[in-house]
């Protein structure tokens, strides 16, 4: 049985006939498909059905995405290929706000020995741009590139924070049911509406133990760059067992610093 995820056949069609190049559209939706699907793999039969087009057109696109290394052929199976790594890390190290980033976690007194990640919202979702690895004993599961529901992580409240209140009525119906993935994490749409009450109050985000068992986290947004700005946030992550108000209070105050820098285009 496919594990196959992909958007709807039609809606893929129906873009890719609007689009001034339907090929790029398809070659967009294959990509999407390969890294949506929970094995990581998918056939041709998956990938056509996705498309809504013939297997003989199918095949000439892989054909294509495989000679250029976007994707790769695994026996029947197709995958995600070594190519979008390349081209991630070299989208990754243009970014100023990258490089900063790890440059002032290699200097600051307690964040460089603790593990620190930048992150950019993407609708209800953010997604990790850069991951600082200072503290070896707090293993994370979240790698760069991959997604997170807002409401599981401190940098997504944090994030979501700064958002009007008619948008968190929309993305947030009091009743809305939240993703779940501990006994800790938010339920409804009221929950994090009041969470988002206390964190514009204080000024950062505390994620305690809601995504994993025996970790929190503490988040500050970066201060818009002007109205295209993108829409950042910064996280430290620790060991519940061993933190302390102390270690919130100096983890805020370097995170703020951190988001000051981050928000400042001259450094």
């Amino acid at each position: 049985m496919s594990d196959i995820q992909a958007m709807p056949s039609k809606a893929v069609d129906t873009r890719a006939n609007t689009t001034p190049a339907p090929a790029v559209t398809r070659a967009a939706a294959v990509l999407d498909a390969l890294a949506e699907s929970t094995s990581g793999r998918l056939t041709l039969s998956d990938l056509a059905r996705a498309l809504g087009i013939p297997k003989s057109s199918t095949s000439n696109l892989l054909q294509a995405l495989e000679d250029a290394d976007l994707i790769t052929r695994l026996g029947s199976d197709y995958a995600l290929g070594v190519k979008l790594v390349e081209l991630g890390a070299a989208y990754l190290s243009r970014r100023d706000e990258v490089r900063e980033f790890y440059r002032f976690c290699e200097q600051a007194p307690l964040l460089k020995g603790e593990t620190v990640r930048i992150a950019m919202l993407d609708g209800d979702s953010i997604i990790y741009l850069a991951r600082y690895e200072g503290h070896p004993a707090v293993r994370l599961t979240s790698n760069i590139g991959d997604k997170m529901p807002v409401t599981l992580c401190s940098a997504g409240k944090a994030l979501v924070s700064k958002l009007h209140d008619h948008d968190l009525e929309q993305l947030f119906p009091d009743h809305a049911e939240l993703p779940v993935m501990t006994s800790k994490s938010l339920r409804t749409g009221r929950q994090i509406k009041d969470e988002i009450t206390q964190i514009r109050t204080q000024g950062y985000a505390f994620e305690d133990e809601e995504s994993t068992l025996g970790v929190v986290s503490l988040s500050v947004a970066v201060p818009t760059m002007g109205s295209h700005g993108p829409s950042l946030a910064v996280s430290v992550t620790a060991l519940k067992a061993t933190f302390s108000e102390e270690q919130r209070s100096a983890m805020v105050g370097e995170l703020m610093d951190l988001t000051k820098m981050l928000g400042n285009p001259m450094g």
